[in-house]
């Protein structure tokens, strides 16, 4: 009996070492105090979004989100784990040790006993092998791959022109007083990106946490930071950003920035505390322009965070834009290659020309139906004509043949990507009041990505 039960033990033993990494396979018991943090969250399956709501101590809050979440969070896990081989030359291993080895001490404590209980929770939810050095590097993925990797690639390979893996990822504004139809903030940002990740934006993290203020922000299965950067706080404060095309530059020595903006909303209680929270530490990681607006003043701000040059513009009427391009002449020239700032055939260039038309068109009036129209926008400023394509506010880059732009270090020149927006969100005072927003999953006009058919025209 005795020889039995250890061959059993041994056998299921073998079984746990010999499945892959991020493999799903069925759930493991739970604990009573474990089945009393699952009852206290909840998760909702909404029209392509998945909404998780979590609360108290970092711990069994990241263990409820890391157990709902546990089918999504392998599924894509899979398809990073493909990906990243493709797009680097190197696996997602190789970059997880990287964020690991230069940020795992530089991460707060909270912040590490949430990414414990998340891991805890995915193992109890089938997840196989997965352990918090691979959460860490998986959420430190965007700025790794983005800002590090460009950094020392050459040490493994053919040197890459500066800022060419620092890709621009969304577009996005913000009004306020006599541009908005009640004289209040209303914010809205959409999601770039290649379709292959960008499936997975698809989760609305809702955290109540033990200390500081509660979070609504869209985000993927496993991170602890927003990193697509859509936030609303209870402390007034919402947030979105569009990432800087062809930044270059990167400090080991300081905090990645899914700590920093993670930490900013968390604790952030205006304007200028958010940005002192997310400057303290920059390491020019994921540099974005980031659009603020705190629903207690009316008042609405642009900063532009590079490593070594920052910005902030505040007002209490009017408007900002994101188009992926520093208006901050020092930060555009000095710290990015390649922008497209004054190259309206360049889909930055494009939607600088696009936002203030539209903004200036409907001022006065936008609200949060106003915002959907502009974030769904396919008016191409270069053919001055409807046509979806990248120059568009909501680009379509898997339609554009690039007639007109094919500098390949430029940003996300290559005909007929599969990739561009994969997500719209728009929240309004009134509505972040209640913590709630407007969203759709999927391209912002409502076009569907068919793959089949893209594929066949595009083999």
């Amino acid at each position: 009996m005795r020889l039995l039960y250890l061959l059993a033990l041994f056998s299921v033993f073998i079984v746990l070492i010999n499945a892959k990494k991020g493999e799903i396979s069925k759930k493991l018991p739970l604990t009573k105090q474990q089945q009393h943090w699952i009852s206290s969250s909840s998760r909702s399956d909404v029209n392509g979004w998945i909404w998780v709501k979590v609360s108290g101590d970092p711990y069994p809050r990241g263990f409820s989100y890391g157990y709902m979440v546990a089918q999504e969070f392998a599924a894509a896990w899979r398809v990073y784990e493909a990906m990243t081989l493709q797009s680097y030359g190197m696996s997602l291993d190789f970059f997880n040790s990287l964020g690991v080895k230069i940020h795992k001490n530089k991460i707060p404590q909270e912040y590490m006993q949430e990414l414990q209980g998340i891991t805890d929770g995915l193992a109890k939810g089938g997840v196989q092998n997965i352990t918090v050095d691979d959460l860490i590097g998986f959420n430190d993925n965007m700025e790794i791959t983005g800002y590090y990797w460009p950094t020392i690639q050459s040490q493994y390979g053919v040197p890459k022109p500066p800022g060419k893996f620092a890709k621009s990822h969304c577009s996005g504004f913000v009004a306020t007083g006599n541009a908005t139809s009640d004289g209040k903030i209303v914010i809205g940002h959409e999601s770039f990106t290649e379709f292959w990740n960008g499936q997975y934006f698809n989760i609305i993290l809702d955290i109540t946490p033990s200390s500081g203020y509660r979070m609504v922000m869209q985000t993927s299965p496993g991170w602890i930071a927003s990193m697509t950067d859509f936030w609303v706080n209870s402390a007034g404060i919402v947030v979105v950003e569009t990432t800087i095309a062809g930044y270059f530059g990167y400090d080991v020595n300081g905090l990645p920035e899914w700590i920093r903006v993670r930490n900013a909303t968390q604790y952030g209680n205006s304007i200028d505390n958010w940005v002192a929270i997310i400057n303290n530490g920059n390491n020019g990681g994921y540099a974005n322009s980031w659009l603020l607006g705190d629903t207690k003043t009316n008042e609405i701000a642009e900063y532009e965070q590079g490593l070594t040059y920052q910005s902030l513009e505040k007002k209490t009427s009017g408007y900002f834009f994101g188009d992926n391009v520093a208006n901050d002449p020092r930060i555009r020239n000095l710290e990015c290659v390649d922008t497209g700032y004054s190259d309206v055939r360049q889909q930055t260039g494009a939607r600088r020309t696009r936002w203030p038309q539209l903004l200036n068109g409907y001022y006065g009036k936008i609200n949060a139906t106003i915002g959907q129209t502009m974030l769904g926008d396919t008016y191409d400023p270069y053919l001055k004509k409807i046509n979806p394509s990248s120059r568009c506010i909501c680009s379509h880059y898997d339609v554009d043949p690039f007639y007109y732009a094919s500098d390949p270090n430029a940003v996300w020149n290559v005909p007929f990507y599969p990739a561009g927006s994969v997500d719209g969100k728009v929240t309004t005072a009134a509505a972040a009041a209640n913590m709630s927003m407007w969203g759709i999953f999927g391209r912002v006009d409502g076009v569907a990505f068919d793959v089949d058919s893209f594929l066949e025209s595009n083999p």
